[in-house]
């Protein structure tokens, strides 16, 4: 798995250790409202989680998601990375950060490396993403780093719509 470095992150494989912020992360009233409960109750949880769907991906797909940390002082801040789903024809990049950290440019800046890192390094031509239309700010987000709206469509067994970017 590759790190990558911008002017004020790093993006690294995320291990057992972050299971605290793992925690964090998925319990913040907006990665259940836009993402979805992921039943995260405990730190056991979120190790199972890291273990069973982020490293899981590492190994098999030769991607995922990654730790998005501050360089100047390694706190961890968010995830941002790209991800390979059975319901989705192509890979697409995905994203979620604390709430104390929005509005300051590290989602795109992540984003962005994220782009460059796939089409650069990996030869991916296409990339998609999933949001739905009251993340506003993931659609601001979407649209910066370069993607822009394809359709509406329902994933199987998700009865919320979603729009598809690309």
């Amino acid at each position: 798995m590759n790190t990558l470095q911008t002017k004020r992150l790093t993006l690294c494989p995320i291990t057992i250790n972050e299971s605290a912020f793992i925690f964090e992360l998925l319990n913040t009233p907006d990665w259940i409202k836009f993402i979805g409960d992921r039943n995260i109750r405990t730190l056991a949880d979120a190790r199972d989680y890291i273990a069973d769907k982020l490293i899981k991906g590492y190994q098999e797909d030769g991607f995922g998601l990654l730790l998005v940390k501050l360089q100047n002082n390694e706190a961890p801040i968010g995830i941002c990375g790209l991800i390979k789903r059975e319901a989705l024809a192509d890979i697409d990049i995905g994203f979620a950060f604390l709430p104390q950290f929005y509005g300051k440019g590290y989602a795109y800046e992540a984003a962005a490396a994220t782009m460059d890192d796939a089409r650069m390094n990996r030869g991916i031509k296409r990339i998609v993403a999933i949001t739905t239309e009251v993340n506003l700010r993931s659609i601001r987000l979407l649209e910066k780093i370069g993607l822009h709206f394809e359709k509406r469509f329902y994933m199987e067994g998700d009865p919320e719509e979603l729009l598809l970017y690309s």
